[in-house]
């Protein structure tokens, strides 16, 4: 997806006029709408009356620097991608960057193709921020309640010894083949059979680690047993990242990790993660890929691409529900489709039910789908229904 004439709308920041005027000529030439600023100060203003898609900002700078203008901006949003550029890197002024949530740090200097890769690449990720949180629009909230701690308890331990692993089939719908299968939280506990209610437990608990491993060992034993070339999609709480097992070699998923890829949902903040870009990349490392569930169902922003970069991004089923006949859902779903592609991160579609919403998924480009219309989890790698 490319931004039709003047939709881009770009900030450019630098003291240093020549510099300004000479960035302003090459990016023009991409016709996007572009607002200029001599120094942070009346930069922060222009961000404070109007609404930019890319923020491209000097370090040092009189008066206020770029740190100090990416740390005013974050006060007043929490998205908008703001590039850095310095002549002068230095180890502190990245370090403070990332800290503030820069979304890149450019060393002068930048050829114009460069830079230009950087802001159509930042624009892209700021639009999947908005539709995802267009799509938290089109969701209701509910809260659960549990009993008292010792009662939680005693259900907690007996959850936990019925606790097995149900497997739905991701499809490939114009190959009619198998893609892969999602493991299941499940428990035989008449009292605590809702994952929801089992994960809650969890976390109340605190206890969110104990369960996590439980669930990757079943996942590991029933590997042997799957498809050949099937991938296993295995669900990970954000607290799971700070687990050491879930990073050693000699774990049970690890053994099978070139064919699992690690769901981290959307529905969890990720900031309590520990060097969120180095757990992913020792994940990577063991073999695993990495895919963002519940995508326009949880934390709007960018954190979760430019961090995870996943391979995978799974579609949430309030987005697949009555989609053939939503035509705000479709432009949401055919403009997530077509920013992945071009970001390189393939589409599943999940809670397809009906022959209609899975006629509009491949209408709108969706091949990977998910739902009961082909399965429902169940023990065992069951094959889909054509």
């Amino acid at each position: 997806m490319m931004p039709s004439k003047g939709e881009l709308r770009l900030l450019l920041v630098d003291d240093d006029a020549a510099i300004l005027r000479a960035y302003q000529r090459n990016l023009a030439r991409h016709e996007v709408t572009i607002t200029t600023a001599s120094n942070g100060r009346e930069a922060v203003e222009r961000v404070k009356r109007g609404s930019f898609d890319v923020l491209v900002s000097d370090i040092a700078m009189p008066e206020m620097t770029g740190i100090e203008f990416l740390k005013a901006v974050r006060a007043i949003d929490v998205d908008v991608p703001v590039i850095l550029m310095t002549g002068e890197p230095d180890l502190e002024s990245a370090i403070r960057a990332v800290e503030y949530g820069a979304f890149q740090y450019l060393e002068k200097p930048i050829a114009g193709k460069a830079l230009w890769e950087s802001v159509l690449r930042a624009w892209r990720l700021h639009r999947m921020a908005r539709l995802k949180r267009e799509a938290l629009d089109l969701q209701s909230t509910h809260e659960r309640r549990l009993d008292e701690r010792a009662a939680l308890e005693v259900r907690w331990t007996s959850a936990m010894r019925l606790l097995w692993v149900a497997f739905q089939p991701i499809v490939s719908w114009g190959d009619r083949r198998v893609f892969g299968y999602e493991a299941l939280l499940r428990s035989d506990e008449p009292l605590m059979n809702n994952p929801g209610d089992i994960l809650d437990a969890a976390e109340r608990l605190e206890r969110l680690h104990e369960l996590g491993r439980s669930v990757r060992a079943h996942v590991a034993a029933a590997a042997p047993d799957a498809p050949d070339g099937a991938r296993l999609f295995v669900n990970l709480h954000s607290a799971d990242l700070n687990d050491e097992d879930l990073y050693s070699a000699d774990a049970p998923l690890s053994k099978v990790a070139s064919r699992v890829v690690l769901e981290v949902t959307e529905r969890a903040s990720l900031c309590g993660v520990r060097d969120l870009a180095g757990c992913v990349a020792r994940l990577r490392s063991l073999g695993f890929q990495i895919a963002i569930d519940d995508m326009g169902a949880g934390y709007a922003g960018l954190t979760s691409f430019t961090q995870l970069e996943p391979e995978v991004a799974k579609l949430d089923m309030s987005l697949v529900r009555g989609v053939d006949a939503d035509s705000r859902r479709q432009s949401i779903v055919r403009s997530m489709k077509q920013l992945c592609d071009e970001l390189g991160i393939m589409v599943i579609s999940e809670g397809v039910e009906t022959p209609a919403e899975r006629g509009m998924l491949a209408e709108l480009g969706c091949d990977l789908l998910q739902g009961y219309l082909f399965a429902k989890p169940q023990r065992g790698f069951q094959p889909p229904r054509w």
